[in-house]
């Protein structure tokens, strides 16, 4: 007996119908444009799958403008060309070699369910190919590295210094991608690192020259600031 079709979510349908009220009509020439012509991005992006960490919304980004890619905990694999199939590299791998991005950022985000995975050895699989598991090992190095891990500090404290390592071991990573390499020695090519508060909206960017995460605006709006103190 065929099971009875489920209906398309109306969630997705009702957005659909407010952006071909709102945004489409008023970028409808820049959709015609790329449709016609194709996307030129000059960034790309590689995020975590998290549903509170969008980055076309983060970046209030147009169409067109990032090419984007996501996966559990934003990581970055190093270069490994064998047979196996490599999705995050093959995103890489377009977006450097056939959209010629200029700059490529990796953003990582705070309450990481993946990184929190990795560093709590009691969470059992999920599924038998448990492909989360196997994902996360890519975190290992970024433990290793130094402040990738406290001593006599809490958990969540530890969660959020492996955070930052994670991102700029994934930065490391880029670098084994020989087109990457190349490129970044060239100047035609850039790295960055990004780390978004979910919580709190704060953006800190990687400072390459301390290796530090900083604010990436001196001062947020006021009413943002207003709402993190009723918050407290």
């Amino acid at each position: 007996m065929d099971k009875p079709a489920v209906p398309f979510p109306q969630r997705l349908t009702e957005g659909y119908r407010a952006f071909l009220d709102d945004r489409f009509v008023r970028e409808q020439d820049r959709y015609e444009e790329l449709g016609e012509n194709g996307q030129t991005p000059q960034i790309m992006l590689i995020g975590c799958c998290d549903s509170r960490v969008s980055p076309e919304v983060i970046f209030d980004a147009r169409p067109g403008e990032m090419f984007v890619a996501r996966n559990i905990a934003n990581l970055i694999p190093p270069f490994q060309p064998d047979d196996q199939l490599h999705g995050t590299s093959a995103a890489l791998e377009y977006a450097v070699q056939a959209l010629k991005v200029r700059h490529i950022v990796v953003l990582g985000h705070g309450r990481c369910g993946g990184i929190r995975a990795f560093a709590d050895d009691s969470q059992q699989a999920l599924s038998p190919g448990d492909f989360i598991g196997k994902w996360i090992t890519l975190i290992a190095p970024a433990a290793e590295r130094p402040g990738g891990r406290g001593r006599n500090e809490s958990f969540d404290d530890s969660l959020h210094r492996l955070e930052l390592a994670s991102i700029q071991q994934s930065l490391e990573n880029l670098r084994t991608f020989p087109c990457v390499k190349i490129l970044e020695e060239k100047g035609r090519l850039h790295l960055h690192g990004a780390f978004f508060a979910v919580a709190t909206g704060v953006l800190m960017i990687l400072d390459p020259a301390t290796g530090q995460f900083i604010p990436a605006v001196g001062e947020m709006p006021k009413r943002v600031q207003q709402i993190r103190c009723s918050e407290a």
